[in-house]
């Protein structure tokens, strides 16, 4: 029992890290206070600093597939909230994260249970209901990037749950990851404010150093499907956030689809996914 409360605990803070990526990125972007290249650079920059500590060994050819993975999951998400809203954002990106985690679990043989599915279904209900009816316009560019970043934040996901040491492979994932997202500045027109950098700081340090080092730290604890579960609870927060914070308004689409999305989230951890090889 102690055991699965701090399971839930840091899952918990974890996913509050994740929601406010997006709404940091959001803040920083939306209003030309930093640009994609710049923030990107920061924010990973700034995580490698942080985790500095934790490095253990010198990266390696090992951490290769965790850093560019990273890297394009970062320079993806940072191009699409240049003009994609905080939750619509993170429903694109999640979504596509989900997606990803469970073709990947369905390739090893990994499986739900009756429960489990149901929740699944439950989650994809809410998600419809938040993203379809009256859904704000969304470019296609912008789409596709976050769906990009997704799918690299599902490979990543995958790779953390496996690799051990969470700390030290975040760590040197974050210090390769840097370097590779230099290019995008070239692309930048101008000089970030201050205000840009100190989000990107904050994204980069606190809800993505930290987050992922306690997010790689849960979710051996889960199944795949669990897994891809539990992230949809973060659409439901980042929109909350813009709520309460970028003073979007709150709608019975919200509400509904938050519901059904946490619902489906407790179902799929009470019955978790069932391995099948």
């Amino acid at each position: 029992m102690r055991s699965a409360a701090l399971t839930f605990i840091l899952a918990s803070f974890a996913i509050l890290a994740f929601a406010g990526n997006s709404l940091l990125a959001r803040a920083a972007l939306a209003d030309g206070a930093i640009e994609a290249g710049a923030f990107s650079a920061i924010r990973l920059t700034a995580g490698a600093f942080v985790l500095l500590p934790f490095l253990g060994r010198k990266p390696s050819l090992s951490d290769a597939p965790g850093a560019i993975s990273l890297a394009i999951y970062v320079a993806g998400f940072s191009l699409a909230y240049l003009s994609l809203g905080a939750g619509i954002g993170a429903l694109i990106l999640f979504a596509c994260v989900q997606a990803t985690i469970l073709a990947i679990g369905y390739w090893r043989g990994e499986g739900l249970g009756i429960l489990g599915w149901l929740g699944l279904v439950l989650a994809f209900s809410g998600l419809f209901i938040l993203l379809a009816p009256g859904g704000e316009a969304v470019g296609i560019g912008a789409a596709l990037l976050m769906a990009v970043a997704g799918v690299a934040w599902g490979v990543y996901t995958i790779i953390g749950r496996n690799g051990g040491d969470p700390a030290g492979s975040t760590a040197r994932n974050f210090l390769l990851a840097a370097p590779l997202v230099l290019p995008m500045l070239w692309f930048d027109s101008g000089m970030p404010s201050w205000h840009g950098v100190m989000l990107a700081v904050i994204a980069g340090a606190a809800t993505s150093g930290m987050g992922y080092v306690i997010w790689y730290k849960v979710t051996p604890r889960f199944g795949l499907g669990t897994v891809a579960s539990v992230q949809l609870a973060t659409p439901v927060v980042a929109a909350a956030g813009g709520v309460l914070l970028l003073s979007e308004p709150l709608d019975w689409r919200l509400v509904a689809g938050g519901g059904l999305i946490l619902g489906g989230i407790v179902l799929t951890i009470l019955k978790p996914a069932k391995q099948l090889s």
